[in-house]
């Protein structure tokens, strides 16, 4: 089975720029975007053959996410449990017969670290939610992270202090890898590669150059990992700051 997942960055936006040319063609079993910024489903969006599944935020123009498959799933969930921290439509999980399907978009802890604890709270409860789901089934865990996970992960400096590069970004989100017994599938299939991203700063053409960092995964339960036949990163595709990542699961 082919799982993809995208940060948009606006869907609407994002339809504007090729998105439904690259949905058509990659013809996934699965596929998850984050950052979807809308209050109702995209009409301008034919997901034909496809079911979608849409988690909003209260907030107009902000965070959100959605899941289009070919599967019916036995039960769809949205958010984690946690009403304090649901009301930005961060979070959908599709559960199967065999495994969880979790898409999620983490909050960033803003230019400055100002949303930093609220981060940090919120990882806490996403960690608690995924082990609970852990003890029932295997987990597919994809999104945009806003961490890096190595240091070959990043080409942006050690010294800007923005979301995603700090240590406590990086603390949590090994931390989610330790406690859930969680791999990162493309580490898994290169563990090695260096100068591959999934996103670039819009500002003075750093994609371009090639100067961002690895921001969004696939994890899996660490017993999958003989399941698990490719990974990819799709980093010629724009349309976002953010580009698709792939993986193939015999599942």
């Amino acid at each position: 089975m082919k799982f993809i997942s995208w940060n948009v960055n606006g869907l609407n936006a994002c339809i504007k720029k090729g998105f439904k040319k690259f949905f058509d063609k990659a013809k996934a079993d699965y596929f998850c975007i984050q950052e979807t910024k809308l209050r109702e489903p995209a009409l301008t969006f034919n997901s034909e053959n496809y079911k979608s599944y849409y988690c909003f935020s209260d907030k107009n123009g902000y965070s959100g996410t959605a899941i289009f498959t070919k599967h019916t799933p036995l039960n769809m969930v949205l958010g984690i449990n946690a009403p304090e921290f649901d009301t930005e439509g961060r979070v959908i999980t599709l559960e199967y017969s065999n495994f969880y399907l979790i898409n999620v978009y983490i909050p960033t802890s803003q230019s400055g670290n100002v949303r930093e604890d609220y981060r940090f709270e919120w990882e806490e409860k996403f960690r608690e939610y995924l082990s609970a789901l852990s003890n029932k089934k295997s987990l597919i865990v994809c999104g945009d992270f806003n961490a890096t996970h190595l240091e070959i992960d990043s080409k942006i400096p050690k010294s800007l202090t923005t979301h995603g590069f700090t240590d406590s970004d990086r603390v949590g989100f090994c931390e989610l890898l330790q406690e859930i017994d969680l791999l990162d599938t493309y580490r898994i299939v290169y563990p090695n590669n260096r100068n591959i991203y999934t996103w670039w700063p819009y500002s003075q053409q750093k994609r371009t150059a090639n100067a961002g960092a690895r921001l969004d995964y696939f994890l899996i339960s660490e017993h999958l990992k003989d399941n698990l036949k490719s990974a990819s990163i799709h980093s010629a595709i724009e349309g976002s700051d953010h580009c698709p990542i792939e993986i193939e699961m015999d599942i």
